[in-house]
């Protein structure tokens, strides 16, 4: 009897040791909630250049949780924004909803650290900031921090000196860069890369330009995918029929025997793929993104009806495109180059590869900067660029 009187003894807790038992197994759970819960945060600064029916948006995340390889912002327009380009980042947009995510040279966002993207698009009857973001899914900490630009009444524009041959010409585009005032470009422009970025450098410079005491200076680097381009803010897509362009350019280094873009234009005929203005074989051609066709055709004859460009000095290049008819003329200091014009009558060794493909182009916006496809760098200056429904000289 005494012995199984212990073993009853032994079989009992008593109630303090149950309950003492139950909390040492909840209590690192709870610890465990609690951390993930606040691992995650950021703020954003959302600041936009609005103009009738546009707009363009710098956005700054910075990460106040635990570090991040790979991140997704999501926010909700509270007016009927379109989000048309971006860069920096994939953003997407389902309705009113928007959602960007890193691009593959930015996905690491330290504890602290911050990243910058930036978009282009249009609106109709509002533009409200959007004030609430998550990163991660998780709600930023408290309510972002948009500093859209004032709209005054009435609406003024920027006044720089503008370039004396646009400025009362109603181009749509007419820019000297004396309105940039820091050394990134700002306002009607902004740094891009559309496609791919390696080592390239979009700067404002007060060191060299043709006219005033500023330029758009580009440190193009060599590479495979090696792309940067200062966009213009302005949507093109109602110039026309013919799109005139005058730009000065300035050029370091010849152009090389690699193919090499230094103007870029989105085209809507191609699905936005590019017209593109560069080099190839040591002379200036054109190309066309979305099947790769050259003006001039790259034969040593074709060739040779283009020009290479001349470096250390300015220049002054112009082209014109024909959004009704397959035509478009190009010149630099105003001597028409002859394997740069389409004129819709096959000519040999120029149009062969450019007429075979029967579309029309239909610019809808202007990059400046440099594309290397291999080898091939230069450091280059654009100034004075303009660009309208009517022709612009030199």
């Amino acid at each position: 009897m005494a012995m199984t009187s212990s073993r009853g003894r032994r079989r009992r807790l008593p109630l303090w040791a149950l309950v003492l038992t139950v909390v040492a197994v909840a209590l690192p759970a709870v610890a465990t909630s609690r951390a993930q819960g606040a691992a995650t945060g950021c703020t954003v600064t959302y600041t936009t250049n609005e103009w009738a029916g546009g707009f363009t948006a710098q956005i700054r995340v910075t990460n106040l949780g635990a570090a991040l390889n790979g991140w997704r912002l999501e926010w909700t327009y509270g007016g009927d924004q379109q989000i048309t380009s971006a860069w920096n980042a994939q953003v997407t947009q389902s309705g009113n909803a928007a959602t960007a995510v890193n691009a593959a040279h930015n996905a690491v966002l330290a504890t602290g650290g911050s990243v910058d993207f930036g978009l282009q698009g249009t609106w109709r009857t509002a533009d409200p900031a959007p004030t609430a973001f998550a990163l991660n899914g998780a709600p930023c900490g408290g309510t972002a921090t948009p500093t859209p630009t004032p709209t005054p009444t009435p609406t003024p524009t920027p006044t720089p000196t503008t370039p004396a041959e646009c400025a009362g010409a109603g181009a749509t585009i007419c820019s000297d860069f004396e309105d940039q005032r820091g050394t990134v470009p700002s306002g009607d422009w902004q740094t891009t890369a559309p496609d791919c970025q390696g080592t390239g450098k979009i700067s404002v410079d007060t060191s060299v330009a043709y006219s005033g005491t500023r330029s758009l200076r580009v440190d193009g680097g060599a590479g495979y995918c090696n792309h940067v381009f200062a966009a213009s803010t302005r949507d093109l897509s109602s110039v026309g029929p013919v799109v005139y362009v005058r730009m000065r350019v300035r050029h370091t280094t010849a152009l090389p025997t690699s193919h090499v873009t230094f103007v870029s234009m989105p085209d809507a005929s191609q699905g936005g793929k590019a017209l593109r203005v560069g080099g190839q074989n040591g002379a200036l051609q054109w190309n066309r993104e979305s099947d790769d066709a050259t003006l001039p055709e790259q034969s040593p004859a074709g060739v040779a009806l283009s020009t290479p460009l001349a470096t250390d000095r300015w220049l002054c290049l112009r082209y014109q495109i024909d959004t009704t008819a397959q035509s478009m003329r190009t010149w630099v200091d105003d001597q028409e180059i002859t394997g740069l014009r389409v004129d819709g009558v096959p000519t040999q060794n120029v149009d062969g590869q450019w007429l075979a493909r029967r579309t029309l182009p239909r610019p809808t916006g202007l990059r400046l900067g440099w594309e290397s496809y291999g080898t091939g760098e230069d450091t280059l200056w654009f100034d004075d660029v303009a660009l309208g429904s009517s022709p612009i000289g030199c």
